[in-house]
């Protein structure tokens, strides 16, 4: 999937200048920073978007895991959304954030997980038990060009008492966990599959009633 925003560079800015562009001209605020020119770092553009446009894109999930085609002035570079600002409760964008990068740029970004075949899970429909999401979304270090749309966990052999964490995941190549990368004891639960409720107690009785005896 790809997706191409087409944007125009503002000089007037506050948040004053903001609410007008929402309101008037039905257009939202952004930022474009980051990246290189000749050894040199570039200066950020802040830039405004018609919120219509904006409002599809953002729809997709893989827009915020993909490298973006923002053109602006008519002159395009490639970016990736690195924060969003929504209305409290109405479903519009109020500002957006891009970062410039290159399909080699080096990035730490958030990716959705996927869980699949959770219906024919061994341990929910031979163990009866349920499955508990710990983690919706990793944190992962990866060149731009290699970054994920998303990362998929399949719940098929999984059996009942079971953790996965971030170590049990299989990253695509050239993408790391973040959180590990600082360490083995940054590993933490991703999902699990609990045994059905009172299968504890009843356990925690049993051994109980073979102490007595």
């Amino acid at each position: 999937m790809e997706f191409t925003l087409n944007a125009t560079s503002r000089d007037v800015i506050g948040k004053g200048a903001s609410r007008r562009l929402r309101r008037e001209e039905g257009l939202v605020p952004g930022i474009v920073y980051g990246g290189k020119h000749a050894g040199k770092a570039r200066k950020p553009v802040s830039i405004s978007i018609k919120a219509n446009e904006l409002a599809k894109a953002v729809e997709e999930e893989a827009f915020f895991s993909h490298i973006i085609n923002l053109v602006v002035d008519e002159k395009a570079e490639q970016v990736l959304v690195k924060d969003i600002q929504r209305h409290v409760y109405k479903p519009e964008v109020l500002h957006i954030d891009f970062m410039r990068v290159a399909k080699n740029t080096k990035i730490k970004a958030h990716v959705p997980v996927h869980f699949i075949n959770e219906d024919t899970c061994v341990g929910v429909k031979m163990g009866g038990g349920s499955i508990s999401h710990s983690l919706t979304s990793i944190d992962v270090i990866c060149n731009a060009g290699d970054l994920p749309e998303f990362i998929e966990i399949d719940m098929t052999d999984v059996a009942v008492g079971t953790v996965l964490h971030l170590s049990d995941v299989k990253f695509p190549k050239g993408v790391e966990s973040l959180a590990l990368s600082h360490g083995a004891d940054h590993d933490s639960a991703v999902v699990a599959v609990n045994a059905p409720k009172g299968a504890a107690a009843d356990d925690a009785e049993g051994e109980e009633e073979a102490s007595e005896e």
